[in-house]
């Protein structure tokens, strides 16, 4: 276990605020994907929002992370609470392409927050006056959001159950097979 310093922490809190925004936004962009599709469960719950509250999982977003912060510096592993979506009031016509739409919105915002944190660094690096220096907390954000992001969008596409991905491989499959997911 790490000597835990202010700067350790620093550095935890950090993370754990950027994973818990990139979790918010990943979560939101399913209910609000699944709103434009004609389901409205995750709308109705609440689950448009970035408030980090409405998708916490007590442990894939509180025990887990903080443990991993505690004893290594950042969270690698996590998740939210999933996004509830009634794949039965999908506009006519969209029961299987609304599912491949919700599924991806997830990995493509975690891959759009990773570009805003790169232009966020890029517009770092050229304004502060010594930007790699060691110790510094925006260098340490910005890096922690790029990384984090293509992690969870790289993660999520795996194709495996319940993750993103399971649904998207099942695109390309028979319908007598993609049902079995």
């Amino acid at each position: 276990m790490p000597e835990i310093t202010p700067e350790f922490l620093a550095l935890g809190v950090t993370s754990y605020v950027v994973l818990l925004f990139s979790l918010s936004v990943h979560e939101s962009a399913h209910a609000w994907m699944a709103l434009q599709m004609g389901a409205d469960t995750a709308a109705q719950a609440g689950r448009i929002t970035l408030n980090p509250v409405a998708h916490i999982d007590p442990l894939g977003t509180l025990a887990i992370p903080l443990v991993q912060m505690l004893w290594g510096g950042i969270p690698l592993l996590a998740w939210a609470r999933p996004t509830p979506v009634q794949p039965a009031n999908f506009k006519p016509g969209w029961f299987r392409k609304g599912h491949l739409v919700v599924s991806a919105a997830g990995p493509v915002s975690n891959l759009v927050l990773a570009l805003l944190f790169t232009a966020g660094f890029f517009a770092f690096c050229r304004l502060v006056a010594n930007p790699l220096a060691p110790g510094q907390p925006g260098l340490h954000l910005l890096t922690t959001g790029i990384f984090m992001n293509v992690g969870l969008a790289l993660f999520n596409l795996l194709p495996l159950p319940p993750l993103d991905g399971a649904w998207l491989a099942s695109w390309g499959l028979p319908t007598r097979l993609a049902e079995k997911r």
